[in-house]
């Protein structure tokens, strides 16, 4: 998250892409012996690869998610009566809560959390071009980053596109202190748009 949204600011800052691109073939390797040298992590990218070679283990969690989102169907098997947050699906009120409201709502209520972070977005990126002066940009452009990463992330993971990171998604997944995080930055970035020309 933090070189996503660093890249993000360095990126609206002015910095060619061809130095990001030099970070980030240096980073690559660290991040790949960081990976291949401690066990439960090589352990989560095999989980993440083939989860149905251990799905009462490791691939529990990534099957059970996939179960929750493609029996939701379109129109979703109705509000409270999913039943894979039901002892099936690990923290699924936290992490996984994208899980639920695919089974829930279906593909119209996951499409509809999709297109309002696309909208929160879309109205960031307003404020980054409009902002008064650099200091207002960069603080919205890392405003913005933060919630739409953790966002593509959270969905990614739900989705079964990133192996589990532990991220929660913005404004919806349980706890206090994500939620009040994201709202300070939600008000941060308010308070530049009042500003902008």
């Amino acid at each position: 998250m933090l070189v996503l949204i660093t890249g993000s600011i360095f990126f609206i800052a002015g910095v060619h892409l061809r130095y990001l691109a030099y970070l980030a073939l240096l980073v690559l390797p660290v991040g790949y012996l960081l990976i291949v040298q401690v066990p439960y992590r090589i352990a989560r990218i095999r989980a993440f690869l083939e989860p149905t070679t251990d799905p009462q283990g490791s691939g529990f969690q990534m099957l059970q998610s996939l179960i929750a989102v493609g029996s939701g169907g379109v129109t979703g098997v109705g509000l409270m009566d999913g039943k894979q947050k039901l002892f099936y699906l690990p923290e699924a009120h936290a992490d996984f809560i994208f899980a639920v409201i695919g089974e829930e709502l279906g593909l119209l209520g996951a499409a509809a959390v999709v297109v309002l972070f696309g909208i929160f977005c879309w109205r960031g990126l307003r404020v980054v071009a409009r902002a008064p002066d650099s200091f207002a940009r960069l603080l919205a452009t890392g405003v913005t980053a933060m919630i739409t990463w953790q966002a593509l992330i959270n969905l990614s993971v739900v989705l079964g596109l990133l192996p589990t990171k532990g991220i929660p998604l913005p404004f919806i997944s349980y706890g206090g202190t994500s939620l009040l995080v994201t709202l300070l930055g939600t008000g941060l970035l308010l308070n530049v748009s009042q500003y902008v020309d």
